[in-house]
């Protein structure tokens, strides 16, 4: 049976289309010494390169 990587279902969520996105890092802490550009394009998720996602895919045997 294959089973569902935990730590990649916590970290990516697939999108209707089959893509997935991920959260912008560095924004749990520290936020007052950046900028509100930075702080506004880190609240947006970012997809992951179709590189990179092909065998994070392959962990999420059932979608999340």
């Amino acid at each position: 049976m294959q089973k569902t990587k935990k730590s990649v279902a916590k970290r990516f969520k697939l999108t209707s289309k089959g893509k997935l996105v991920r959260r912008t890092p560095g924004f749990r802490h520290l936020l007052a010494s950046k900028g509100t550009k930075q702080k506004r394009r880190a609240t947006k998720d970012k997809l992951v390169p179709a590189g990179h996602a092909a065998p994070l895919i392959r962990c999420l045997p059932f979608g999340l």
